[in-house]
């Protein structure tokens, strides 16, 4: 059993119509790079959602601060 919420309980986030002009005039108004790039943007966020969680779960198992951050710290 997970943690999560069910979908009607979650926090609405909300987009307004002056964002999504702002995406359409980012990409000079062609929609399918608009798309494009949201959809590139997402992978991007669950590739390092999923590092996160990796690099997580290995500091809780080990009961010690990551790799990285030691290394930042030496």
């Amino acid at each position: 059993m997970t943690s999560e919420q069910p979908p009607a309980e979650r926090e609405t986030i909300a987009v307004s119509e002056a964002d999504i002009d702002e995406a359409i005039e980012a990409c000079d108004g062609d929609l399918r790079a608009t798309i494009k790039a949201l959809l590139v943007g997402q992978q991007y966020l669950e590739i390092a959602l999923e590092m996160s969680r990796q690099e997580a779960s290995w500091g809780y198992v080990r009961g010690r601060p990551s790799r990285r951050l030691r290394a930042l710290e030496g």
